[in-house]
């Protein structure tokens, strides 16, 4: 009897710490559900859906490439997209920070992961004041080619 006794309380304990292991798991799962909503990596602004053409380059040319995509700037900053183009042997793509109608400096530089589309690569982020005029539009991107080594085609981001 005193066997069974012993049995039962040394199984009943662990029965209780199963239940309590269960327990902060579960409280675990639900905390961090409740953090995901207000994390920073999946809340993101809207997609900035760009349009590149050779008349919105600065200055403007008569070019006949064209590309469209999406960039994302999440609000930790970090950046994803790409963007497609036809019509065009780019030679190099970035994200540039100016308002439209100037050229400014590369922020973010593009990576060619296939025939006609640059990405942007893996762990991308903005600094406080480049995201400030990513959201205010003032950020571009611009695909440059042998002939026009500035820039042939080009596509202001727009988030909003």
């Amino acid at each position: 009897m005193r066997t069974v006794s012993r049995t039962l309380a040394i199984t009943g304990s662990k029965h209780r710490l199963t239940v309590a292991f269960a327990g902060m798991a579960i409280a675990g799962l639900i905390s961090g559900c409740g953090a995901m909503g207000m994390g920073n990596n999946l809340a993101m602004e809207p997609a900035a859906k760009v349009s590149l053409s050779g008349a919105a380059e600065v200055p403007a040319n008569s070019s006949p490439a064209r590309g469209s995509g999406n960039i994302n700037v999440g609000n930790d900053h970090v950046v994803s997209g790409s963007v497609t183009t036809t019509g065009i042997d780019g030679t190099a793509a970035h994200i540039h920070l100016a308002a439209k109608g100037a050229n400014g400096p590369v922020i973010v530089p593009l990576i060619k992961t296939a025939e006609g589309t640059w990405s942007v690569p893996a762990g991308a982020t903005l600094t406080d004041s480049q995201y400030a005029s990513y959201v205010a539009g003032d950020t571009y991107v611009n695909v440059h080619s042998v002939a026009m080594p500035a820039g042939e085609i080009r596509g202001q981001l727009s988030p909003k």
